[in-house]
């Protein structure tokens, strides 16, 4: 991403609580409880709601990011027809990031 962009980016959306999600970090990855994904696809959902990389990159659809597009797409107490344990499961995990992640600091 061009500078201009990144800056731009960071103006017109608010940055949560970006202290404990680096505490999360292993490398490159972001470890939600026992799933992992890729962080900057994470910190940019976070941040900007899309959940896409961008075209010229290809994103990882493991459990956090496809938690993260159902959670986006259904909401936290949908009911997704045959739905697997894990999938839900994982979507606990990444609301309860993105409920912390959010919250105001004090």
């Amino acid at each position: 991403m061009h500078i201009v962009e990144h800056i731009a980016e960071h103006e017109s959306y608010p940055v949560g609580d970006d202290e404990y999600l680096e505490s999360l970090r292993r490398g490159d990855r972001i470890a939600i409880e026992r799933w992992e994904a890729p962080f900057d696809v994470v910190r940019r959902y976070l941040v900007t709601g899309a959940v896409d990389a961008g075209r010229t990159r290809s994103v990882t659809h493991d459990a956090i990011v496809t938690a993260m597009s159902q959670l986006s797409r259904f909401g936290p107490s949908a009911e997704i027809l045959g739905d697997d344990p894990e999938w839900r499961a994982a979507r606990e995990a990444v609301g309860r990031l993105m409920e912390r992640y959010h919250r105001r600091r004090a």
